[in-house]
């Protein structure tokens, strides 16, 4: 009889902590789903951007258009700037500061400015510093 009322318990223990976790995976999952879906271009709209690598780290605008890329937005030239930064800036040069905050949020929050220039045929212009490194992507076999 003690046996049973033991097994008993350690079955309702052990089916709660199930609910408990499988709801805090539902939180994680949820939450995680807004960071990425507020860091892609938005579906139907064409977002031209400029990368350019502000740092001495070799290959760091390459890896930035992919991972703009992969996030739905158009790089239409990739290049080196002459000056240097150590974190990465977003210009807005279209008047879109909405767009220019999806770009900040898919680097990783970077830091947003309103320099406007009409005679770039671009939206946007990414200078990226020597501390950005692009975020881990889970790995499928």
């Amino acid at each position: 009889m003690i046996a049973a009322t033991g097994i008993g318990i350690v079955i309702v223990a052990g089916s709660w902590w199930g609910i408990e976790r499988r709801k805090a995976r539902e939180r994680e999952i949820s939450v995680t789903t807004a960071v990425h879906a507020s860091s892609h271009a938005p579906a139907g709209v064409r977002i031209k951007v400029e990368v350019l690598n502000a740092s001495t780290v070799r290959g760091l605008a390459r890896r930035a258009t992919m991972h703009l890329r992969d996030r739905g937005f158009d790089v239409v030239a990739v290049g080196t700037s002459r000056d240097r930064r150590d974190s990465t800036l977003v210009l807005d040069r279209s008047g879109h500061p909405d767009w220019a905050t999806l770009v900040g949020n898919a680097m990783g929050g970077a830091e947003v400015e309103l320099r406007p220039d009409s005679s770039r045929y671009l939206d946007i212009t990414v200078l990226i510093g020597a501390s950005w490194r692009p975020p881990a992507e889970p790995f499928y076999p």
